[in-house]
């Protein structure tokens, strides 16, 4: 597509912050109006089209899809939002671990469990660790509390949360990247630990680091989006 605009702006607005272009309000994909709760995730919205040359770039705009993402999908169905992040609280691949005594193990107790551990302490639950495949579900109080504090986010912090939670396999990981110290990086890397495990016994394989990369970017955008959305 042609670049059909010549000036970007931003401006308050009822709600928030929303970018235009040529002075037209920008809208979500679905036709929604596309209003941010802070000025600076505006600003780097605003950022996003103004990098853009003369032909738009339409995988070049991370931050304004999580923005719809968040206003179209997120906002009409928090409910449906807050019960997908809850099944990887079931699911959470730090909660799954190889045996004790491998040296697998070692690694995943070294990386994961500072991580889980520190969620505990901030949310006051317990959360369940299994060495294996087999499920263990997490108790209905520690589900309870999840839900509770994930009811507390706004529409856009859920929607980073989920695309954290889901390229991670991990709530947990999600959570942590929340936080104001977060190292996104590491947690991804704790994300990764069995395929980079793997690789460093059996050697890297190009394709798998290219898309492990790729996922990472992605994660690491969405950790962006979610601290810039802060009011």
């Amino acid at each position: 597509m042609k670049r059909f605009y010549a000036d970007v702006a931003v401006e308050p607005c009822e709600g928030g912050w929303r970018v235009l272009l040529d002075t037209r309000p920008m809208k979500t994909q679905l036709g929604a109006a596309q209003v941010v709760p802070s000025e600076r995730l505006a600003e780097a919205l605003a950022e996003e089209w103004r990098a853009q040359g003369e032909e738009i770039d339409p995988a070049s705009f991370p931050l304004r899809d999580m923005a719809d993402f968040a206003i179209d999908m997120v906002r009409p169905d928090r409910a449906g939002t807050i019960a997908k992040l809850l099944a990887f609280a079931e699911t959470d691949t730090l909660c799954y671990r190889a045996d004790p005594d491998e040296p697998l193990y070692r690694r995943q107790h070294e990386v994961w469990e500072p991580l889980v551990t520190a969620l505990e302490a901030r949310e006051g639950i317990r959360i369940e660790r299994v060495s294996g495949i087999v499920h263990r579900p997490q108790t209905g109080e520690t589900l309870a509390a999840l839900r509770e504090r994930l009811e507390t986010m706004d529409d856009f912090t859920l929607a980073a949360l989920q695309a954290m939670a889901s390229l991670a396999a991990s709530l947990c990981i999600g959570l942590a990247a929340l936080e104001a110290d977060a190292d996104g990086v590491a947690l991804w890397d704790a994300a990764n630990l069995e395929e980079l495990w793997q690789a460093e016994l059996w050697g890297a394989d190009k394709e798998a680091e290219a898309r492990r990369e790729q996922r990472k970017g992605e994660f690491l955008a969405a950790a962006r989006f979610a601290e810039l959305a802060k009011v």
